[in-house]
């Protein structure tokens, strides 16, 4: 896990918040990034990031360690990770963009 989203999971977990942001440079998690086949990722569970991340989707340099961060999350008692750019951020607090990980 990439040290920016490590910290913000142990903050996160620290003060007992129910909702991890993680803000990037784009709207929302893909899958087959760069193939023909990409896809945007509105909602995924927490098991679904986990396959996905053994699938290799999510490369260590670049998605990956953000939805290792949100898994983290979860596994310290989180609630919901959302995953989004920064320039949408309003957006993605209120729920019409990024990617929403959630349990299950």
């Amino acid at each position: 896990m990439g040290l920016p989203s490590r910290a913000a999971t142990i903050l996160a977990s620290q003060v007992g918040a129910d909702v991890l942001f993680l803000l990037t440079n784009v709207e929302r998690v893909c899958l087959d990034f760069g193939k023909p086949t990409q896809r945007e990722v509105e909602k995924m569970t927490v098991s679904e990031a986990r396959r996905y991340l053994a699938e290799g989707q999510f490369p260590p340099g670049s998605m990956g360690p953000k939805v290792e961060a949100a898994v983290a999350f979860f596994e310290a008692g989180g609630k919901k990770a959302i995953i989004g750019s920064l320039t949408r951020a309003a957006e993605a607090v209120a729920g019409t963009s990024g990617t929403r990980i959630v349990a299950g």
